[in-house]
């Protein structure tokens, strides 16, 4: 018979036996490759010029005080997401995991509410709430009063509040750029993140690496994040991307007007 031409250490008890068990493994992992599992894969998004207009709509609307025109970007950035009702094979979340321009995250810390359409109404009210932030830190900083300016914004279906530092850095370049008489971007494409509260505050965001390669790909050179995500920021940061870390509006204004002018400006 054939098998009796075989090695005997292919037809040893000891072989078989590790033959029969490597079978219910292979198994195991053939499956395991199929089957959903319970993350997110996140990816640089789209980025929205707070100066200019995004989706077929102007971003800011203000009225109520003279204007300037500007030149220069002032980008909002996003990170794309798989919706919540979508669970990912092993074999997407590996090939995710070794891709530096992806990040695999566990779906309830992107998304704390199951329901789909629950999570995205709770990311347009955080967008609501940030746009209405942005404007009071902006009209806080200009020493300007929400009675007499009237600011509206429309990201269109961007969520979420990151945004909000870049909405109140372009609120403050239309009505009085860099308040030297010059443009606060300085003619550049200006991007960043950061949540932001109505005296100021710059809080963190999360998926700064994904971000800064948002940025860099619709050609921004320079991005401001909040200071405690340096360390974040300096994970695959894009070539030619400069990093400014900052703790208040006051500092990303102070910062740009350093850019401009040649000063010091803080780094990562």
């Amino acid at each position: 018979m054939a098998s009796q031409n075989l090695p005997p250490v292919l037809t040893s008890p000891r072989t078989r036996a590790l033959g029969l068990c490597t079978l219910p493994v292979l198994a195991l992992f053939a499956v395991a490759a199929f089957v959903p599992l319970p993350f997110t894969l996140e990816s640089p998004g789209a980025t929205a010029d707070t100066l200019g207009s995004y989706d077929g709509a102007q971003v800011l609307t203000i009225t109520g005080t003279p204007l300037r025109q500007t030149s220069g970007q002032l980008r909002v950035v996003t990170v794309d997401a798989t919706p919540p009702q979508q669970r990912n094979s092993l074999w997407d979340s590996l090939a995710a995991w070794g891709d530096p321009k992806r990040a695999v995250v566990p779906t309830e810390e992107v998304f704390p509410q199951s329901d789909p359409e629950k999570a995205d109404q709770v990311t347009l009210e955080q967008m609501t709430q940030s746009q209405d932030s942005a404007t009071l830190a902006a009209l806080n900083y200009l020493h300007l009063s929400p009675d007499q300016v009237e600011v509206q914004i429309d990201l269109g279906q961007i969520g979420g509040p990151s945004g909000g530092q870049m909405l109140a850095l372009g609120i403050i370049d239309k009505i009085a750029g860099d308040g030297r008489g010059g443009e606060l971007t300085g003619g550049r494409n200006v991007a960043g993140t950061g949540t932001i509260d109505a005296d100021g505050q710059v809080g963190q965001v999360g998926g700064i690496p994904l971000k800064t390669q948002a940025a860099r790909k619709d050609g921004a050179t320079v991005f401001l994040l909040p200071r405690s995500e340096c360390a974040q920021g300096k994970v695959n940061t894009p070539d030619g991307l400069q990093l400014i870390p900052v703790d208040t509006l006051a500092d990303s204004v102070a910062a740009l007007q350093a850019l401009n002018s040649g000063g010091a400006v803080p780094h990562c």
